[in-house]
């Protein structure tokens, strides 16, 4: 499984291509891997960026959930899944994602390229530079969350 770490700020040049920065590259060719999957994200104004082998174990999270009689449920796996679009990268690490899914998250010029784990956050420069938190909120938020369950824990390994 890939793991992505860092922050990118990079350019669509006039076909609208981006240049992979070399860090990621770097995590996919230890992959073997140069295709991803790419689709909006359902929460925020974002697109996510899987990698190929990590969209596969994904939907096929998803899909062991879904009841192949259920027309609903069907329907929402369907449309889940048609909303993505494979890219792959070239030699020079670019790579060109539809704009279709651009288009959905107002894309101009400018991107930023989020490492979260598994997969790459594609985000406006403009959106992500205003959807931020500063450190004190990320921490008062992460006690919340964890804070407790973190303390326990060490108290059952002493």
């Amino acid at each position: 499984m890939a793991t992505f770490i860092g922050d990118f700020v990079c350019k669509a040049d006039a076909k609208g291509r981006i240049v992979l920065p070399s860090i990621f590259k770097k995590v996919m060719n230890a992959m073997k891997e140069n295709r991803f999957v790419v689709r909006k994200d359902l929460y925020t104004n974002c697109l996510l960026v899987y990698p190929y082998p990590d969209w596969e174990a994904h939907v096929h999270d998803i899909r062991s959930k879904v009841n192949v009689y259920d027309k609903n449920q069907n329907m929402v796996y369907r449309q889940y899944v048609r909303a993505a679009a494979e890219v792959s990268y070239d030699a020079n690490g670019r790579m060109l994602i539809p704009k279709r899914l651009m288009d959905k998250i107002a894309v101009e010029k400018e991107v930023v390229l989020v490492g979260v784990d598994n997969k790459i956050e594609l985000w406006s420069k403009a959106e992500f530079e205003n959807g931020g938190m500063d450190d004190d909120e990320l921490a008062a938020k992460m006690q919340t969350f964890w804070g407790e369950n973190i303390n326990e824990d060490r108290k059952e390994d002493e």
